[in-house]
């Protein structure tokens, strides 16, 4: 399910944040569920051995919009949208009915008005879909230091680890929420030009990501938890979001 979230400004100008927001539109999201959903997305989440998943992905702000480099902020002007993915249907409904009964929310200093919350579902029945990527898409493996430190390495989307990573990501979290065994079938992206590189600091960590357009190919149900839950990895942070292009 994929939900367009659009807001205005309440002092009807302008919406100010720092450049790195992420960790503020993931709380208003939090803030908006009901509490035993987001309890149980904090606590527990959709588990598949030691990982857990919450199921969900968000894009970046859309609106008119200036960065201001020296105080490291960026300004929007007049209304802004919001794109949030999930298969997980009482995620969906208790997100809409808490932005629409609260119909104020605060994003960083600025009160924003809730104007409204529409839906969609994409249904993938093909092997092969062209989709943008409205969030950065992080794919990224841990490795070991010689001397035993741990160091993140990033990959970019036309690498072999890149979609060896994704894959195993995609069919864990398939089996995390559906609790069956996903179909069989390699998963690949590949780039319809050089795609974007991103640095987004989230809190205190460095995170490098992807955007742009791409071919996404492999097993329809797997294509659909990809649009659904997102691409890659830390979705719920603001990553992998993506939606299909006609």
């Amino acid at each position: 399910m994929k939900q367009q979230i659009y807001f205005w400004p309440e002092n009807g100008r302008t919406l100010i944040l720092p450049i790195h927001y992420n960790h503020i539109v993931q709380a208003v999201i939090y803030d908006s569920l009901d509490e035993d959903i987001s309890n149980f997305l904090h606590e527990k989440g959709f588990s598949y051995e030691k990982r857990s998943f919450k199921m969900f992905a968000f894009s970046r702000l859309m609106g008119t919009y200036a960065i201001d480099k020296g105080k490291e902020k960026i300004i929007f002007q007049g209304p802004v949208s919001l794109v949030v993915t999930s298969p997980y249907r009482d995620f969906c409904t208790s997100l809409a009915n808490g932005l629409l009964l609260k119909s104020t929310v605060r994003l960083g200093n600025t009160n924003m008005q809730v104007t409204n919350v529409s839906f969609a579902k994409d249904m993938i029945y093909q092997d092969k879909i062209q989709i943008r990527a409205l969030s950065p898409i992080v794919v990224y493996s841990t490795l070991m230091r010689p001397d035993g430190r741990k160091y993140t390495c990033y990959f970019e989307p036309g690498e072999k680890d890149f979609d060896e990573i994704m894959e195993k990501n995609l069919r864990k979290k398939y089996i995390a929420f559906h609790k069956t065994e996903p179909p069989e079938g390699e998963v690949k992206l590949e780039p319809l030009r050089q795609p974007k590189l991103s640095i987004i600091k989230y809190k205190n960590t460095i995170i490098k990501g992807y955007t742009g357009r791409f071919i996404l190919s492999g097993p329809a149900p797997l294509l659909q938890i990809a649009v659904e839950s997102g691409l890659g990895s830390k979705n719920s942070q603001g990553f992998g979001c993506v939606e299909v292009e006609e």
